[in-house]
């Protein structure tokens, strides 16, 4: 199944017609997978093309902030046919809340694709918390006679 925009097919068809961009053009999305694998969450961003010097990776009060650039081809001498690379800023934003350690937060790119590792915060974790009573003495439990002779045999 093909799927058209008539009015990106009649931008695109202008383009081609007068022989220019007249602005660049830029994504609606950055697609993202996250998910959480044992005590840290994982992201892989798609950013094919991408100058790694242009990605910034920003954590602060729970929101994650991807932002990158793609320079735009240079247009001298050029009559484009068609245009549908995208070129400018991509911005994306992600909401954790405060169970991150924001100083074990690990950024990669590779095959144009980057992957973010933040872990959770070790604070944060679930634990166990013991119960104490007040004004209870422990209580010494006993073996009955023949529970004991059954345990010594």
């Amino acid at each position: 199944m093909m799927r058209t925009d008539a009015l990106t097919e009649l931008d695109a068809l202008a383009q081609g017609l007068l022989g220019a961009r007249s602005t660049p053009r830029s994504p609606q999305f950055m697609p993202v997978d996250v998910f959480r694998v044992g005590e840290q969450y994982v992201i892989h961003a798609d950013l094919p093309g991408m100058d790694p010097g242009s990605i910034d990776v920003n954590m602060g009060r729970g929101v994650l902030t991807l932002t990158a650039h793609r320079t735009a081809p240079p247009e001298e001498n050029v009559q484009w046919l068609t245009s549908e690379r995208f070129s400018g800023s991509y911005r994306r934003q992600i909401t954790f809340g405060d169970d991150i350690d924001p100083d074990r937060i690990t950024a990669n790119y590779d095959n144009g694709v980057l992957t973010v590792t933040l872990p959770l915060d070790q604070r944060a974790l679930p634990r166990q918390i013991s119960v104490e009573g007040k004004g209870a003495e422990p209580q010494e439990v006993s073996a009955s006679t023949d529970e004991q002779q059954r345990i010594d045999s």
